[in-house]
C-alpha cells in the first residue's frame, strides 16, 4: 500500500540500530504505535521498518538507490539510542543523514508550519536513552538545532535503559507511562499528516517553502532584532549594544501591523552561534535584524543585516560611522530602513511620529541604557536597586525624561511583588514615578502598564483593565501587557479572552521565563490545566535553572491530582528558588498529600523566613487552610487584607482551583470581605 500522498513512497520510515531490537523492543514500539495510530487516525498509514538485520541489501547492491525509494516518506522516525549516534554506522549515514538532506530539498521541505503557526520537524526523534553530550552534539549539529523527541526511557540510581510497556511507571524516576508515550507519537504524527495533506487553493499542500504555499500576511510582516554583537574592547559596553538593539525593538514595536518579538525571547540567544533559520522557527518570525556594536571613545560603528529566514538571504546590510551625539539619527535610519525594505507602510510620514524618542541628551540616555541593562537581568533585587540608580542618574541630567521615570516604577514593582521589599516600601515610590511619567508623557505603554499593575495588586479591577488595554492599544507588541490584561480578565471570569490575550502573549515573546510564568498562571486559571503543564515543562526544557517552569509544571500536577510527580517538580523549584512562593506551594502539596506533620515543618521554615523577608501571611494562610486549620488560615488571611498583600486578589480563585473543597464558611467569610468593582467584558 503506498502512501496517502501519491508523490511519496512511505508515509512512515523506522530508522534503528539492530542492536536494539535484539530484545524486540523495536518490534514491539512499532506494533504499538500501528494500533495507536489506527485509533486517531481514520486511514491508514505505511510504515516502512526493516527487519532484516543487514537491511535487506548486499554489498554488490546500490545502497543509496535502493534506500532512495524508501527513504522517500512524509515522517522520518529515529531510535536514538546510545549506539545510533555513530556517524560510520549504517542507519547514521543511508538513512538518517540522508534522509535529512533529501527533505530539505523536496517540496514540502524538512520543517513544516502546523495549524497553530508553531513549526515543526518531519524528523520524530524517538529516544530511549540519555545521551552522553557528545552524542547530542553530533545530533544536535546534523540537525542545525535542538534535539526535541519523545522520551522512552526508564530511570531509577544507575538505570538508563529503554522504557517498556510492563514498567511500572510509579517506579521510574519519571513518572513515564508507556501508552501515554505512545499516544504522543501518534498524535504527532497525526498533526504533521494533517497538515501535509491541507491542499492551498492551486491544490498544492502546505508546506514551508514558498513553491508549496503562500505565508500570511502577519506572518511576512514580522520580525525578531537578536543582541547586537559588543565589539568594544570594553566589556562593561555590553550594556550599550544591549541598548542599541532593544532601542530598535522598541521604535519597531510602534509600528502596526508589523509584529515584533519580544526582547526577553530575541535576546535569549545572545553569545550561542545558532542557525538563523531555527531562531525563527522558534520565534515565528520572518526576518531577523543582528548586527553588532563597536565603540571607542565618542566614536561608534554600527553594523546591521537584515536577513531573509526562509532562505537566508540578506534583504539590506549597512556600516553606520557616527559620532556618539548622533545615536539617535542612527536608531532612527536603521529602523527606517528596515521598515522601507519589508515593505511596511508607515501610517505617519512624519519620522517623530513614529519613532518616537524621550530625550535628546546621549549622557542621560546612556545611564539609561545601564539602568535597563541591570533591571533586564531578572537577577533578583541587587539588579532592580542598581537599574534604579541609573534611572535617578539619568533623571538628575535630564528632568523630563518620562521612560527613565518608568523604568524606576517596573523596577520597584518587580521588587514588590516578589516579596524582595514590602508594599509599604514600594507603591508610594511606584506612584510617584508613574504619575511623573504621565505628567510629562500619558502616551508610553509601560506607564500604563505600570499603573495597570499597582491598580491590579490594589484590587481596582476597572482601573487595572483600563490600564492594561490603553498599554496594548499604544504597543500592541508589549507582551508584559497582554499577560496582565489576560490576568485580569480570568478574575472578572471572562476566561475565553483571558487564554486568547495570554496566547498572544506567549506567541509575542515565546522564550521569556517571567513572561511564560504569567502566562502558566492565566492557563491554569482559565482552566487549560494540560496547556500549563505543556508550558511549564517547555520552560523547563528552554531554562532548566530557572524555577518557574518547574512551579507552574508542579502547580499543574496538583489540580490534577499527580502528587507525586508534582512533589518532583516542586523539590527543584523550592531547591532553585527558596522564597515563601516555593515554600507555600510544598506546604499545600504535603497537606494534599496527608503528610501533615512535613506541612507543619514548612510553616517553621516560613517563621525563619520572616525574619529577613517580609512575611507573607497569604502564604502561610494557604498551608494552615490544606492541614484543616481553618481559624488560624483565617487570622492570616484576615491580616493579608489588612496588609494589602497584592496576591490576596487571586486568593479565592487560587483556592478553589486547587481544591474546591477547601473553601469552607471559616474561610469564605474572610475572602468574601475583599471588594472590587467588576465588569463584564
Amino acid at each position: 500500500m503506498p502512501s496517502i500522498l501519491p508523490a511519496f513512497e512511505y508515509d512512515i520510515f523506522i530508522s534503528y540500530r539492530h542492536n536494539d531490537n535484539r530484545s524486540g523492543w523495536v518490534t514491539e514500539f512499532v506494533k504499538a504505535l500501528q494500533e495507536e495510530l489506527a485509533s486517531v487516525i481514520k486511514e491508514p498509514l505505511t510504515i516502512y521498518f526493516d527487519k532484516n538485520p543487514h537491511n535487506g541489501l548486499l554489498e554488490t547492491h546500490n545502497v543509496d538507490k535502493s534506500l532512495e525509494g524508501k527513504l522517500k516518506c512524509l515522517i522520518f522516525i529515529p531510535i536514538i539510542s546510545q549506539t545510533y549516534c555513530d556517524t560510520k554506522s549504517f542507519a547514521w549515514q543511508h538513512e538518517f543523514v540522508k534522509f535529512n538532506k533529501l527533505a530539505k530539498e523536496d517540496p514540502f521541505g524538512r520543517d513544516i508550519k502546523l495549524s497553530n503557526g508553531n513549526v515543526t520537524s518531519r524528523i520524530l526523534p524517538i529516544k530511549i536513552h540519555d545521551l552522553d553530550a557528545e552524542d547530542k552534539a553530533v545530533l544536535e549539529n546534523e540537525l542545525g538545532g535542538v534535539l526535541r523527541a519523545v522520551e522512552f526511557i526508564y530511570k531509577e540510581a544507575g538505570v538508563n535503559r529503554s522504557l517498556n510497556s510492563n514498567d511500572n511507571p510509579d517506579k521510574n524516576l519519571s513518572k513515564t507511562f508507556y501508552r501515554n508515550q505512545i499516544n504522543k507519537v501518534a498524535n504527532a504524527v497525526k498533526e504533521i499528516i494533517s497538515v501535509l495533506r491541507k491542499p492551498t487553493s492551486s491544490g498544492e499542500a502546505v508546506g514551508l517553502k514558498g513553491t508549496v504555499t503562500q505565508e500570511p500576511k502577519e506572518t511576512l510582516n514580522s520580525i525578531a532584532v537578536l543582541a547586537f554583537a559588543n565589539m568594544s574592547s570594553d566589556p562593561e559596553q555590553e550594556f550599550f549594544s544591549d541598548g542599541i538593539s532593544e532601542e530598535i525593538i522598541n521604535m519597531l514595536a510602534q509600528v502596526p501591523g508589523l509584529k515584533v518579538a519580544g526582547r526577553t525571547s530575541s535576546f535569549s540567544f545572545k553569545g550561542k552561534n545558532q542557525d538563523l533559520r531555527l531562531i525563527g522557527e522558534q520565534l515565528n518570525v520572518h526576518h531577523i535584524l543582528e548586527g553588532s556594536v563597536r565603540k571607542s571613545g565618542n566614536k561608534i560603528r554600527i553594523t546591521v543585516q537584515l536577513i531573509k529566514v526562509a532562505d537566508g538571504y540578506h534583504l539590506y546590510s549597512e556600516k553606520f560611522d557616527r559620532e556618539l551625539k548622533d545615536i539617535f539619527d542612527i536608531q532612527d535610519e536603521i529602523a527606517l530602513a528596515i521598515l522601507n525594505v519589508i515593505k511596511i507602510k508607515l501610517l505617519n510620514t512624519e519620522k517623530r511620529a513614529v519613532l518616537k524618542r524621550y530625550t535628546d541628551n546621549p549622557e542621560a540616555y546612556q545611564l539609561y541604557l545601564q539602568g535597563r541593562f541591570h533591571m533586564n537581568q531578572y537577577s533578583g533585587a541587587d539588579a532592580c536597586k542598581k537599574g534604579i540608580l541609573y534611572y535617578e542618574a539619568a533623571i538628575k541630567i535630564e528632568p523630563e525624561y518620562a521612560l527613565a521615570y518608568a523604568g524606576i516604577a517596573s523596577c520597584y514593582l518587580y521588587l514588590w511583588i516578589f516579596n524582595y521589599l514590602s508594599s509599604e516600601q514600594c507603591l508610594p515610590k511606584i506612584m510617584r514615578a508613574v504619575q511623573q511619567a504621565m505628567e510629562l508623557d500619558n502616551e508610553i505603554a509601560e506607564s500604563h502598564l505600570a499603573l495597570g499593575n499597582v491598580a491590579w495588586h490594589e484590587w481596582d479591577i476597572n482601573n487595572g483593565l483600563s490600564h492594561y488595554q490603553k498599554a496594548i492599544e499604544l504597543n500592541p507588541n508589549l507582551a508584559d501587557a497582554h499577560v496582565w490584561y489576560a490576568q485580569c480578565l480570568n478574575y472578572i471570569g471572562n476566561h475565553t479572552k483571558a487564554f486568547e490575550h495570554a496566547a498572544i502573549a506567549n506567541n509575542l515573546d515565546p522564550l521569556s521565563p517571567m513572561n511564560n510564568w504569567l502566562v502558566g498562571w492565566a492557563y491554569l486559571h482559565s482552566g487549560h490545566h494540560e496547556k500549563a503543564l505543556e508550558l511549564g515543562r517547555g520552560m523547563i526544557e528552554q531554562e532548566p535553572s530557572f524555577y518557574n517552569g518547574y512551579n507552574i509544571a508542579g502547580t499543574a500536577l496538583m489540580v490534577q491530582k499527580r502528587y507525586e510527580e508534582a512533589q518532583a517538580e516542586l523539590e527543584i523549584a523550592l531547591k532553585l528558588n527558596y522564597s515563601f512562593l516555593t515554600l507555600e506551594q510544598m506546604g499545600v502539596l504535603y497537606g494534599m498529600m496527608g503528610n501533615e506533620a512535613k506541612a507543619r515543618d514548612i510553616l517553621k521554615e516560613m517563621e525563619v523566613l520572616g525574619k529577613t523577608q517580609p512575611l507573607s501571611n497569604y502564604d502561610k494562610a494557604f498551608v494552615h487552610t490544606f492541614i484543616g486549620e481553618h481559624d488560624l488560615a483565617a487570622l492570616h488571611f484576615e491580616k493579608g487584607i489588612e496588609k494589602r498583600e497584592g496576591l490576596m486578589l487571586v486568593a479565592k480563585d487560587y483556592l478553589k482551583l486547587l481544591d474546591q473543597n477547601r473553601y469552607v464558611p471559616e474561610i469564605a467569610e474572610v475572602l468574601d470581605k475583599i471588594e472590587v468593582f467588576k465588569r463584564n467584558e
